[in-house]
């Protein structure tokens, strides 16, 4: 009985000595914690929309536990800042403080960090900090820095344009709910301005828009990983598309990027040139997660465009009038092997036969990943009524199979094959896949100097 007592006095000894050294709290000033971060840099943020959230680790590397006294931003609630350390929220109801936290000796807290910030009043970008502030039991305080630039900008919910509207501001806009609808006989004119959409949310053309200088893109201002905006990821906003009776539609200057489809013209309830249903002069369609530009039954004109990196098809003409000049179709989309075709031209889609299919493009680029990127398609009908199906390409770089025996819908043609020794990429000043940046301005090297839209 002696001996079990004697070991179970030991065991118990052992235990409170583990217990002890766990348990036991420095007060020397030479024990202080250390951060995984001494600055949360965030992205760019809109005023009163909440950031991502941001997060650090907090480790004890001391000799002993370390108590807190508080911890708390140190300008209180008045920055939007919201903090929660290790699952205690800092409440702004008692001034964004926590008290009575403990890091054990070789143990840690992770720290989650959001904003939401007020208005600065300021057009530019304005830069927001503050601290949080751990306050130790020693006596010493050990601060993080957390910044953020802070933009302000008009929110608009649903907008409904049911009578002629002029939006010019530097102030960026952003779009909820449904997006914008332009009824029919209204006109939009969008100018120096940027439409930032939000998930869902697009611009239905059923008037007629005119757009210039303008920006048309998804609202997420951060970032997925460190190197890669999600202004680089497709797929974020619902792009333009533009209704069966609108028509006299212009852009100038402007880009619609990251969307789902980037344009769509729906089947036009009657093709009557000349008036072209949408121009487009000097404007970039990127990275689209559906179709670039896809047009039915339509009459447009592409001057002097980029057209570059969807995963549908850069532009897909069924029906209808197309004339392309000085453009750039470049199909370099990175996030799917199944991409589309950089031009694909048909006079039918699915069951819907279009008895007019003319196409006429000079001086441009169409190139991409895959051997062949262009796609001429007819479909043969029982109709008996008469049908135009007519294509002409003239001084144009084109990476297709070489069409042999046809000078009159193929002239000083380039055809381009994955044998030369420029091609492809190559003739682009930055194709980088791994960060997802592209500028398609000619590189010096290029073989195609003189085409394109640069």
């Amino acid at each position: 009985m002696k001996r079990i007592l004697f070991f179970l006095t030991i065991l118990t000894a052992c235990v409170l000595a583990a217990c002890s050294d766990d348990d036991s709290f420095s007060t020397s000033q030479a024990d202080t914690l250390t951060f995984s971060v001494d600055t949360v840099k965030m992205d760019t943020v809109f005023a009163h929309v909440a950031s991502s959230t941001y997060s650090f680790w907090v480790y004890n590397h001391a000799g002993g536990g370390v108590r807190l006294n508080t911890v708390g931003l140190a300008n209180g609630n008045q920055t939007g800042f919201r903090v929660n350390v290790d699952g205690t929220y800092l409440d702004n109801t008692t001034g964004a403080v926590a008290t009575g936290l403990e890091v054990r000796k070789g143990d840690s807290l992770r720290v989650f960090v959001e904003l939401t910030a007020p208005e600065t009043r300021q057009l530019e970008p304005q830069l927001v900090s503050d601290e949080l502030v751990f306050a130790l039991e020693s006596g010493v305080e050990q601060r993080v820095r957390l910044e953020a630039w802070v933009w302000d900008a008009e929110k608009l919910t649903n907008l409904v344009v049911s009578h002629d509207t002029l939006i010019d501001t530097r102030v960026p806009i952003i779009i909820y709910g449904d997006g914008i609808r332009v009824d029919s006989g209204a006109v939009l004119t969008l100018r120096n301005t940027t439409l930032y959409f939000h998930d869902g949310a697009g611009l239905q053309v059923d008037g007629r828009l005119v757009a210039e200088n303008c920006v048309m893109r998804g609202d997420r201002l951060d970032h997925m990983f460190d190197y890669l905006p999600y202004d680089r990821i497709s797929g974020q906003w619902r792009g333009i598309t533009f209704g069966r009776t609108s028509t006299g539609n212009e852009m100038t200057d402007s880009e619609v990027r990251n969307a789902m489809c980037g344009v769509l013209l729906e089947d036009s309830a009657l093709l009557a040139p000349p008036q072209k249903r949408l121009t487009m002069t000097r404007c970039v369609v990127h990275n689209a997660k559906g179709h670039g530009i896809v047009s039915y039954n339509s009459f447009i004109g592409l001057y002097y465009c980029q057209l570059t990196n969807t995963q549908g098809d850069c532009l897909a003409v069924y029906g209808g009038l197309c004339d392309i000049d000085h453009c750039t179709l470049a199909q370099f989309y990175p996030f799917s092997a199944e991409r589309g075709a950089a031009l694909r031209f048909a006079n039918s889609y699915g069951e819907r036969f279009f008895d007019h299919l003319e196409l006429l493009c000079t001086n441009s680029i169409i190139t991409g990943y895959a051997d062949d990127v262009v796609f001429g398609e007819t479909a043969d009908t029982d109709s008996t009524t008469t049908f135009v199906y007519a294509y002409e390409f003239e001084n144009c770089l084109m990476r297709t199979p070489k069409v042999e025996g046809d000078s009159v819908s193929f002239r000083n043609i380039m055809w381009e094959t994955p044998d030369d020794s420029i091609q492809g990429t190559q003739h682009f000043v930055v194709i980088d896949e791994k960060n997802l940046y592209y500028d398609f301005h000619l590189d010096s090297l290029s073989t195609a100097q003189g085409k394109g839209c640069y």
